[in-house]
């Protein structure tokens, strides 16, 4: 565990979030994934997380350990289909993680999530927050869309609303 990482995490403010997050991304965030779902039977979850506190922290929990924990306490993996995709995003550590239940990781791979999350933290070195995660949640449609296509008039398993912790 390093004393930088602890120190970004323990002066990351969450009037960070918000201000980077503010309603109107998050609303825009959720028309992308209400309307990407169309295009297939899937199901997409954004997450932010400002920084970790507490025993993760000082675990040094990685934002992959993290995205796990999140991935099952939101219950992505519980999906007709085993289709749920979350895309994790740590603030604080600028890292994205996309975890992938069972039925569409196998199907993609390691790489093709690795390739998505690259594009996404180059969006947000940039500054680009709402587009890069607008264009990570259309990347990962376009996968989902490949291997499991809309079933016209699919039940929304999961909320489409961006998670803020």
């Amino acid at each position: 565990m390093g004393i930088k990482r602890i120190g970004k995490h323990l002066i990351e403010h969450r009037w960070r979030v918000r201000r980077i997050f503010p309603p109107s991304v998050l609303a825009a965030i959720e028309r992308t994934i209400k309307a990407t779902e169309a295009t297939h039977s899937g199901q997409v979850r954004f997450v932010v997380e400002g920084a970790l506190d507490g025993a993760p922290l000082f675990r040094d929990q990685s934002a992959r350990e993290r995205a796990l924990d999140v991935f099952s306490h939101l219950r992505i993996w519980d999906t007709a289909h085993n289709n749920g995709v979350l895309i994790y995003l740590l603030l604080a550590d600028r890292d994205v993680e996309i975890v992938a239940d069972r039925g569409i990781d196998a199907k993609v791979g390691t790489a093709s999530w690795e390739k998505i999350c690259k594009a996404m933290e180059t969006d947000f070195r940039a500054g680009d927050f709402e587009g890069g995660v607008i264009r990570g949640i259309e990347a990962v449609s376009k996968q989902l869309a490949v291997h499991f296509p809309s079933q016209g008039g699919g039940k929304n398993e999961l909320p489409d609303a961006p998670v803020v912790i």
